[in-house]
Parts: structure tokens; sequence; C-alpha cells
């Protein structure tokens, strides 16, 4: 008997609660014990997956990686953060660093499930591993308190603080992990988060890979941030489509949509955007609604990943469901390193510059989150000498653009995990 025929089976992922009565159930079920059966069904799409407790596999050469779950115990044994790892059977002499994926805010790892099986393919050619974490304070990681000593008008003191939380806990874990240095891959406040990493960690960090990155530009009206609860999930993608570099006609078109969509505003997006300016979280509103949270939830679920098979959008909602219920954290960094619009306290754009190497800014063609200041970013690493900055568009996709079209983002993420930070060699492969 195969050893994945002796896993223990899962239910189903819940239907979208569309009554009252199913919301109180869906939330009565909610808590951590749900929150590890939501993440595994995802993860189990995998056929390396091995589930914690499950007999140690077999070698039958049939996958050159195995896939597990863990938690990684900090410094402080109170926090810990969940943690993804895709490891080759036969890891390689001269492996390129490991790839770290890093989520947005208020997400969790298993966003990246269409991602793992190309990087998890790739982790087997390279002989390297592939890891995915849940931030200190969001998805499935600890929930600790999140405090802020620093004064309200002192914003850097409150922008280091909110970094530090996220950072050192990073730098904890790549310590435990025994990494000398790796390749971070995050999505929005992911991608913003790992740029000040690296700002504080250079010697740590191989390369960037930014998706979609919050807080890069300065300019504070250049984003619709109520855009990512209500807008519908981009669709289209085709297995013909790739990513193409991100020139001005390109980033002008987007520009524009977006300009449009900011006129457009509707009242009800006007309230999300103003309780976005008073600091709320959005998860704090929907905890607020106890019995309706499901609910509110599944209106999402259901307009954000429209694309999705029935099956794979009742996974994602439960996935969300379960770590949006989870007890507040992380989450109230926002009002500490965004300002109002969801732009950076202190933006990228003006610190960047200080990276010594490759930098990749990923955009979708229907993305809310404004292009030019990765733009800007590019031209500023080139001003400084670091001609390794690039930028991409990827069509059919917003800003999830890992989720909305996974076959192009996928093959740009294994053609930058391939191109060599070291500017003498022209690959890592053997």
């Amino acid at each position: 008997m195969s050893s994945e025929s002796s896993f223990i089976s899962l239910p189903p992922a819940r239907e979208i609660p569309s009554t009252f009565v199913a919301s109180v159930k869906s939330w009565w079920s909610a808590g951590e014990s749900e929150s590890a059966a939501s993440e595994e069904r995802l993860l189990r799409k995998l056929p390396y997956f091995r589930p914690a407790g499950s007999a140690p596999s077999t070698p039958d050469n049939s996958h050159p990686v195995v896939a597990q779950s863990s938690r990684v115990e900090l410094d402080d044994p109170k926090h810990y953060l969940n943690t993804f790892s895709i490891t080759p059977t036969s890891p390689a002499p001269n492996a390129p660093p490991p790839a770290v994926v890093l989520h947005g805010y208020g997400a969790g790892l298993g966003f990246f499930y269409q991602n793992f099986p190309a990087l998890g393919k790739w982790a087997g050619k390279r002989g390297t591993s592939v890891y995915a974490l849940d931030w200190l304070g969001m998805g499935r990681s600890a929930r600790v308190p999140f405090h802020i000593k620093a004064k309200r008008e002192d914003i850097d003191g409150r922008v280091n603080e909110a970094e530090s939380f996220f950072v050192d806990s990073l730098e904890q874990w790549r310590q435990k992990m025994g990494l000398e240095s790796m390749t971070l891959v995050g999505h929005s406040l992911g991608g913003y988060l790992s740029v000040a990493y690296a700002l504080r960690h250079p010697t740590r960090v191989n390369k960037l890979i930014l998706l979609s990155p919050a807080g890069v530009p300065r300019d504070a009206n250049s984003t619709v941030p109520s855009r990512e609860l209500t807008d519908e999930q981009t669709t289209g993608a085709s297995s013909n489509d790739h990513a193409e570099p991100a020139d001005s006609r390109k980033v002008h078109d987007l520009k524009a949509s977006q300009e449009a969509a900011q006129r457009r505003e509707s009242r009800s997006r006007k309230v999300l955007t103003y309780l976005w300016e008073q600091g709320w979280s959005p998860f704090q509103v929907v905890r607020s609604t106890l019995f309706w949270g499901p609910l509110l939830i599944g209106k999402y679920s259901s307009r954000r990943f429209i694309g999705l098979s029935v099956d794979d959008t009742r996974a994602m909602h439960d996935y969300i469901t379960n770590i949006t219920l989870a007890k507040g954290s992380g989450e109230y960094c926002i009002s500490h390193l965004l300002a109002p619009g969801a732009h950076a306290r202190r933006p990228l754009v003006d610190r960047i510059s200080a990276l010594k190497i490759p930098v990749t800014f990923v955009y979708g063609d229907h993305d809310w989150m404004d292009p030019e200041g990765g733009k800007e970013s590019v031209e500023r690493l080139r001003q400084a000498g670091n001609g390794a900055g690039r930028m991409y568009m990827i069509p059919h996709a917003g800003h999830h653009v890992y989720l909305d079209n996974p076959k192009a983002m996928n093959d740009l993420l294994v053609k930058e995990l391939d191109r060599a930070a070291d500017p003498s060699r022209t690959s890592y492969s053997p």
C-alpha cells in the first residue's frame, strides 16, 4: 500500500455560505484545526506533499523533491513562523540559493498553491530548496501582540518598529534554517518587506523578485486600495501568455486605466477608502461582524476567485475565512507602514538605490498598484550603478499576478530564478 493512501483523509471544503445560518455554522467551526485543514487541502494538490505525522517517504525516484509543512520556532518560543518547504532529494553541491516566497497583507502561503508545482520542478532540477512562509502575526504563524511604542508624530520611529516586527522575525527564521543567503519572492506588502529586509541584511539576499509590490511610489493618489475588495478576478489567461518587458507604453496604458477607475470610484468604494484612511484593518471589520463574517468573506471569495474551479474557489474561501477570523496581530502594521491611499510613509523608490543585487518588478496589466514606482526604481538602481533592475508586465492579471495568470507568472519566476546574481555566470545550470 502506498504511503499516500495512508494519509488521513480531509473532508471537502465547505460551500461558500449564502445564508446567515450557513455563515453561523462556518463561523462556529473556524479555529486552529480547521485552519490547518484548509491550508493542507491546498498543499495536498502537490503529489509529493507529506502531511505532518505521515510515515517517512519511501524513495521511488518518482519525484525529485519532498514537500512538508512545519512550525519554525524563533528566539522567543511563543513566536513561530508557519513554513512550507520543498526540498530536493538530491541536493546539488553548486545549487543556487533557495527561493523564499512571501505573501502580502493579511494573506498566507496557501495563496501560492498554483505556483508551487513550477517552483517544485525548479527546485528538483537545480537541487535547491523553495520555502514559503507566513509572516509573523499573519496566516498560520504565531498571532503575537503587535505594539508600536513610537509616538504618532514620529513617522520614522513608527515605520522602523513596524518593519522590525517582520524583518527581525525573518532574519531569526533564516538563522534557524541555517541559510547563508536566499532569493526573496514577495507579493504586495511581502514585496515591501522583502526590500526592507534586503536593506538591513544585504549580504543575506541573492536577488529580489517583487510581485506588484506595495509602498514603492511617492504619489499619495496613485492607487485605489479598495479595489482589492471590490474588483473581480482578472480572467482570460491562456497558455500562450508570457511576461513582457514593461515599456513606457505599457506603463502609460496601465496608469490610464487606474486613473479611469479612480474617477469611477463608487460610493461603497469611497467608504472603504475612508475606513482604510482611518487606520481600520479590513479583517478587524470582518471579525467585528461575528456570525456575518464568513458571509462577507464569501462575497469577496466569489468575486475575487471567479476564474478558479468551483472546488478551488471553495478551498480558497475556506482558507481565507480561517486566517481572517484568527486573532488580530500583524495586520495592525498597516497604518504605520502605509499612509492613506496605501502609499508608503517611507517610499521604497527613495531607498532602493542602496541595493547592489538584481531586483525584478512584476505587475499585472490590470493591476491597481502603481507601476510608475517600479519604473522609477529601476532607473534609480541604474543611476546608482546597478544595471540588474528589470520590470515586467503579466497579461490578463490584476494585483494577484501569481494567481490570475499562474502559467505566465511561473515561466517568469523560473527565468528570473535562473538569472545569475553574479554577472560572471550566465546561469546556475550544472
